[in-house]
């Protein structure tokens, strides 16, 4: 859409030769003008090259130069989408990976890929999220060994967790049921030694789990 300029905003008539005065002043390249051009202002969009205006005509041509002057429509989404994130690449969270970028060094005692912390779940379903891994390896340990999967399965119904699930959030609800279940805190029952069996099986079977996946 053309630019509508003020009233009292003279439309650039062209420039003409911009001859040099003495040395390094210049005339004004505003056509007809004899004044010299002390102030620049961009020819094109590639801010490379310049005119030379005096300060009334660099006034009046910034009023009515249009930076997106001539983009098609596909041309000025790409430019909104572009100044949205400063001209820099952009990439959707874990689609390049989570593994180190070309040139980088891997840190000492890598395992093949970076864990994030990310407790608002914004790397979900990418190569970041840890939950995901943690439920496919539980699916590739049902598969390949249905024993213990059903003993895992055990040990997450008496811990009452589910995947996914860090060390210490483990030893978090063990802390925290062992101190519910634990028999000298239930005046010697039985009743709480057997469940702080369970609990103390359970606890290890998890913990063995997650240091061999880690």
């Amino acid at each position: 859409m053309r630019r509508v300029l003020p009233p009292d905003v003279e439309p650039f008539p062209g420039a003409q030769d911009q001859d040099a005065f003495s040395g390094t002043v210049h005339r004004c390249a505003w056509k007809g003008c004899d004044k010299s051009g002390d102030f620049r202002a961009p020819k094109d969009r590639g801010l490379k090259e310049h005119y030379l205006f005096c300060l009334d005509h660099v006034r009046a041509y910034n009023a009515q130069w249009d930076f997106h002057s001539g983009l098609s429509t596909e041309q000025m989404e790409a430019e909104l989408r572009d100044s949205s994130t400063w001209g820099r690449p952009t990439w959707k969270l874990g689609t390049l990976g989570a593994g180190p970028r070309p040139g980088q060094k891997t840190p000492k005692g890598w395992s093949g890929s970076f864990r994030v912390h990310d407790p608002l779940d914004l790397g979900e379903q990418t190569a970041f999220d840890a939950g995901r891994r943690q439920r496919a390896e539980a699916e590739r340990r049902r598969r390949a060994k249905p024993g213990a999967a059903a003993e895992e399965d055990r040990a997450l119904k008496v811990l009452d967790l589910s995947h996914p699930f860090t060390l210490d959030v483990l030893q978090g609800r063990y802390k925290d049921l062992a101190k519910k279940h634990h028999p000298d805190a239930n005046g010697g029952s039985v009743e709480a030694e057997t469940k702080m069996k369970l609990i103390n099986a359970a606890y290890r079977t998890l913990k063995a789990i997650l240091t061999a996946s880690a």
